[in-house]
This record gives structure tokens, sequence and C-alpha cells, in this order.
């Protein structure tokens, strides 16, 4: 299957550079390009690209905000999900997590090697997530709660959807009955899981359910 790409970024000699990057991968297709946030909603409601991949300070609206709203948008559509992986020489906290908070499935820094990249966009339109081995470290530290947190404390660092889901796996819900019980892709449901896991510091499906009763975000039956 060849995943279908949109780069945003507003330096044309960057979007250049990566589109050479990317065109000697035959399973990788770029379809489209954006200068700004808003040109990256637009192409993602024109094209409905597998990945695009953003930018993060770009003009008008950048790519936190434009990452934001591709995501709230695909609640919606969620037969069209298009994911996006942050692309940015920026390598500063704020803008890890602001990326993260805004849905976005990976984080790259520019100085990633071609194959990096490529591997990297394949994962992201598998439903997984992916983050450049130099923030981990960093990402983990931030949303890993504190041993015993309240129900609050999770459900803070989660949005709306994943606190759904997070409580369905909380009951023993598989990938397959979350996608009856939500109406959801198993692709979409695999992305929402996989960022309940990185988001609450959690190493697998078991140890996000202990924490989930543990911290009283889910109570246990009567």
């Amino acid at each position: 299957m060849t995943v279908t790409v949109v780069l945003a970024d507003d330096q044309p000699m960057v979007r250049a550079g990566v589109r050479m990057l990317l065109s000697v991968d035959p399973a990788i297709q770029v379809v489209g390009e954006a200068s700004d946030g808003h040109e990256a909603i637009a192409a993602v409601e024109r094209l409905r690209p597998d990945v695009i991949v953003m930018d993060l300070r770009m003009p008008g609206t950048d790519g936190a905000e434009a990452t934001r709203r591709i995501v709230a948008e695909q609640e919606h559509t969620p037969d069209a999900l298009t994911r996006v992986l942050v692309l940015t020489t920026f390598n500063e906290d704020a803008d890890v997590y602001a990326a993260l908070r805004a849905g976005a499935s990976g984080f790259l820094l520019k100085h990633a090697s071609a194959d990096v990249l490529a591997t990297a966009i394949r994962r992201v339109a598998e439903g997984e997530s992916w983050l450049d081995p130099a923030v981990v470290g960093r990402v983990i530290r931030a949303l890993r709660l504190p041993p015993g947190p309240d129900g609050a404390a999770v459900a803070a660092v989660l949005t709306p959807r994943e606190r759904e889901v997070l409580t369905l796996v909380a009951e023993g819900l598989s990938n397959a009955e979350l996608c009856d019980r939500l109406f959801l892709s198993e692709a979409t449901v695999k992305t929402h899981v996989a960022r309940v896991l990185m988001k609450t510091g959690s190493r697998d499906r078991a140890a996000a359910v202990a924490l989930a009763y543990r911290s009283g975000f889910v109570r246990p039956p009567a």
C-alpha cells in the first residue's frame, strides 16, 4: 500500500528537500504541499492524505493549531483519517508538548535521516505513535503521573475521546470491541490507545488499566 503524504512547511526549500528524500521510497507518495497552517488544513480536507508532515512554527495559523483543528475535525470523519507527524527544528519542551496535546501522532526533529523519516511516516500511517529519541525521555518524565494520582489528574492529560477509550479499555474491551462500540476503524482505535499509553506513561494496556482503577478514574463495578 502506498502512503500518501502532504508536506506543510513555510520554507519552500525545506519542502523540496523532504520531497526529494521521500521520492526514493516507492511506498510513499507526496501528493501536496502547504506553506502555513491554514493551507495545511485545506490540503487535508481536499486531498485526505494518510499523513501530513507538519512544521510547527509557521506564519498565521501555526502547526500546533492546525494539528488541533485537523484532529478535531476528524472526530466526525473517522474513516478518512489523516495522522499528523510533526517535523521541526525546535527541540523545546513547549513545542513538543503543544504538538502532542494538539493530537499529533508523532514528533520528529529535522536532523533525522531519510530512512528514519520514512519509517516514522509509515508507522504513523499504520496508527502507531513515533517520538524522536531526543525527546522521548523528557516526554515520559513530563507525562508520567505520580504514584496513585487522582482521577482528575489522569483526565487532565487526555482528550475526551482518549478518556472514553481508557474507560472502555478498563472495562476489558478489545480493539475490535472498541471499533464496534465507538463506530471507529481499527486504525483509529489503535491510534487512540497508543496515545493513551504514551500520555499516561503506561508501558502497555494492562498498566493503563491498573492506573485507571488505582487513580479512581474508573470505579470498579459494585
